[in-house]
């Protein structure tokens, strides 16, 4: 079975290479040059990538691009803040070789710095699973900006257990920096389908999320950084409504004008 490995990318000079170095042991990879500006498509080129160059403004159309230039039975997700190791990239083949369903699970280890985290993810501001490996047209995503729905015409095949090293952030900074661009996003989305719903809703649904992420996933086990994780979580949805609110008057105000653009991250 031949393994493509996608990698979707935006002005990622500074992180592509170290990211294609870890995935020699795959068929082929393809990289997706979103909108880039920098020498990402030329990085991914000398590694020996197939790059698609393009605009791709939803992450749906981005990954469409990208499978359609995929040649492998099997499609692996890698963004170009994670690596592969030797580990995980040996259980995927035998794993392909004799799966009985069509799409697997893979573990995320998330490092902020150098330091890895391992409680408190969830709430759109971070995963511990995904479904990063599918048989190519198997599966779709929503048309959202970010976080977009997946569907899955298929089965599941099972979840690995070598983990995926994501480094996500750089240091709380960083994380600050995230949650600006996400909820930018989400806002845009939700302005899109006049659904910023209410403040308070919003808030009580923040609540819910910090105490899930703090205390329900065990954010608490990791110190200061696992209170940051489930703050971020919580105040997603907050500011996401706020942020649809303030892109619908702006509409309001200029009614011939476009939408507001907000582009995927």
């Amino acid at each position: 079975m031949k393994i493509s490995v996608l990698v979707c990318a935006h002005d990622e000079e500074a992180r592509i290479a170290a990211c294609l170095a870890t995935l020699s042991a795959f068929d082929e990879v393809v990289v997706v040059a979103d909108r880039c500006s920098d020498a990402t498509a030329a990085l991914a080129r000398r590694a020996g990538a197939r790059v698609v160059e393009g605009v791709f403004p939803l992450e749906s159309l981005r990954k469409e691009a990208g499978i359609a230039a995929c040649t492998g039975d099997w499609v692996f997700e890698v963004d170009c803040d994670e690596r592969v190791t030797p580990e995980l990239a040996a259980e995927m083949r035998a794993a392909v070789a004799t799966a009985r369903g069509d799409w697997f699970k893979v573990p995320l280890d998330n490092y902020v710095g150098d330091e890895l985290v391992r409680f408190g993810w969830g709430g759109s501001f971070g995963t511990t699973l995904g479904g990063r490996l599918a048989r190519r047209g198997v599966k779709r995503w929503k048309a959202d900006r970010v976080h977009p729905g997946v569907i899955f015409d298929g089965e599941l095949a099972g979840v690995l257990t070598s983990p995926l090293k994501h480094y996500v952030d750089d240091d709380l900074s960083d994380m600050v920096m995230r949650l600006n661009r996400y909820t930018s996003l989400r806002g845009a989305d939700l302005a899109d389908r006049g659904e910023p719903g209410g403040l308070w809703e919003n808030v009580f649904r923040g609540l819910r999320r910090f105490w899930k992420c703090y205390v329900g996933r065990q954010g608490r086990r990791d110190g200061d950084l696992g209170f940051m994780i489930s703050l971020m979580a919580a105040l997603y949805p907050v500011i996401s409504h706020l942020k649809a609110k303030e892109i619908l008057r702006q509409r309001a105000k200029t009614p011939a004008a476009a939408p507001v653009a907000v582009q995927a991250a």
